[in-house]
């Protein structure tokens, strides 16, 4: 069930009952755009999200109906230097949840090492300067991160399109916290990003963002300035971009206040 529509400055926020509806209709919302832009170029290239706050949306995008083989996918973030076959690579997770079980015209990986990381950040730059992205899917990390675009080194003017950057401790243990390593010294220091100026180029973006993990965070990115302290905020900033959260993570920042307003109006 739909709880609550707002707009803040430009965002489009969608809070649901439960993380299955959320996912739903953030897929239902993607699919029109990836039909529309087929339509229009008889092509869609779009950059997906790593992480299991993706899992709904994923598994019901699986369901649309889609032309998948006028798809080129790409995706927006990667750890350097893990074993290619690494279930915790962000590439592996996308294969299992989605590129292995459609037929995507391309698909576009950022596996490296810390030796060849200049090397695919070339090669990725340039595939995306040749096929400008269409969509972006988001998350939103604990620290209000955007892909690995962590509050230290996020820069809303960065003139490339991807760079190398340093995971603090709060991303780092969020991997944990997702089940995706077993502990903190096992999480990858490093990573290739997606570089916000990169992000908000792209013409449509949606975040999806589950959990009670993420309410401090999306409290941030709602109600806080628009600053690279909570470097998501600057979705603020996007033309067309959509949040979809579920109850848990809209908790502090949007019911919280709306159950106050609530209050005040109901005493009046």
């Amino acid at each position: 069930m739909l709880i609550m529509e707002r707009q803040i400055d430009r965002l489009s926020v969608h809070v649901f009952d439960t993380r299955q509806e959320m996912g739903k209709a953030a897929a239902d919302a993607a699919a029109k755009i990836i039909r529309t832009l087929i339509a229009r170029k008889g092509e869609a290239n779009i950059v997906f999200a790593s992480a299991p706050s993706q899992n709904e949306l994923l598994s019901c995008l699986l369901e649309e109906d889609i032309d998948w083989r006028r798809l080129r996918g790409f995706y927006q973030d990667e750890y350097i230097g893990l074993p290619p076959d690494s279930p915790a690579g962000f590439g592996n997770f996308l294969r299992r949840n989605i590129f292995d079980r459609k037929p995507f015209m391309e698909l576009h990986f950022l596996d490296c090492t810390h030796e060849n990381a200049a090397m695919k950040i070339a090669e990725y730059t340039a595939l995306l300067q040749k096929h400008s992205p269409d969509l972006i899917f988001l998350g939103v990390g604990e620290n209000g991160h955007m892909a690995f675009n962590e509050p230290h080194v996020a820069d809303f003017q960065e003139p490339r399109h991807l760079m190398v950057v340093e995971l603090d401790a709060t991303s780092r243990m969020q991997q944990v916290h997702d089940g995706c390593f077993t502990s903190f010294d096992e999480v990858p220091t490093h990573a290739i990003t997606l570089t916000m100026s990169q992000i908000l180029s792209i013409p449509n973006a949606m975040a999806v963002v589950p959990t009670s993990r993420k309410e401090d965070a999306v409290d941030a990115m709602l109600n806080g300035p628009v600053s690279a302290a909570c470097p998501a905020s600057a979705l603020r900033l996007h033309p067309t971009a959509k949040l979809f959260l579920d109850k848990d993570s809209a908790g502090k920042g949007l019911l919280q206040y709306d159950r106050v307003s609530q209050k005040e109006r109901d005493s009046i």
